[in-house]
């Protein structure tokens, strides 16, 4: 009589709302009164081991503290560790495909100017030629192209690193800062081929209306495209200044 009586006692006091705790907590307690153990005792050291296996396979830290009036309290706070590695398997996700796409569009837009270079070299009078650098396609493509990852790489501290300075004024620290991201960096290497392949444009298309040799000229825009502007500038004055000069001979 006893024991059902205290048996009733502890289940009125102590209703887990968990149900898959439940029947854990009542073989763990009624194993332990029938050792003539009391049942608040019995509560107090099986509770915190149920408690500990079922919360441990979420990985987290647990509390509990336990009295006739108060009940039965747990309290899980998440471990450090596991919400740091759960956040660097997010930023490692989200890097990787980032990182990808600004490998491929490097090397996509890099391949895509060459030929248009090749054919201003090596056949600058020809009609395809002519019809290539008349197009305004490659332009195009290289503004989608830079505009899809200035979109990506674009953070809250991106207007801030441009314009570090009191004065609202580029600073190289804040711009090299901007650079470490390797999206940034993919689009600013997009924005350069656009810049260069327009210039080479002009200084081919000056070179056809004004019969200049531009294919030096056109060659340094690739990589070095103020040093192809100035190459051509200088190579037209040359060449004008020798036109002026033969009448005088003759």
């Amino acid at each position: 009589m006893a024991l059902s009586s205290s048996t009733c006692f502890c289940h009125s006091q102590f209703s887990l709302k968990t149900d898959r705790w439940a029947p854990a907590l009542t073989s763990n307690i009624l194993s332990n009164i029938r050792r003539n153990e009391p049942a608040s005792s019995a509560l107090k050291r099986i509770t915190p081991d149920i408690l500990s296996q079922q919360v441990r396979k979420r990985g987290t830290k647990h509390g509990n503290g336990w009295s006739f009036l108060g009940g039965s309290r747990v309290i899980c706070q998440p471990k450090l560790q596991n919400l740091l590695q759960r956040r660097s398997h997010r930023v490692s996700a989200i890097w990787l495909p980032s990182s990808q796409i600004a490998s491929s569009v490097f090397t996509l837009g890099t391949a895509a100017v060459l030929p248009f270079y090749t054919l201003m070299v090596a056949a600058p009078k020809a009609e395809l030629t002519r019809k290539l650098m008349g197009s305004t396609i490659p332009y195009v493509v290289l503004g989608l192209l830079y505009a899809y990852l200035l979109y990506l790489s674009w953070t809250p501290d991106t207007i801030r690193l441009m314009f570090a300075s009191k004065y609202w004024l580029p600073e190289l620290p804040g711009i090299a800062k901007m650079f470490s991201n390797e999206m940034t960096l993919a689009s600013a290497w997009i924005h350069l081929l656009a810049v260069d392949l327009f210039a080479a444009r002009q200084v081919y298309h000056d070179g056809l209306q004004n019969d200049i040799e531009t294919r030096h000229s056109v060659s340094f825009c690739l990589l070095f495209c103020p040093i192809g502007i100035v190459i051509h500038l200088l190579t037209k004055a040359v060449l004008s200044s020798v036109e002026r000069a033969e009448p005088r001979t003759h």
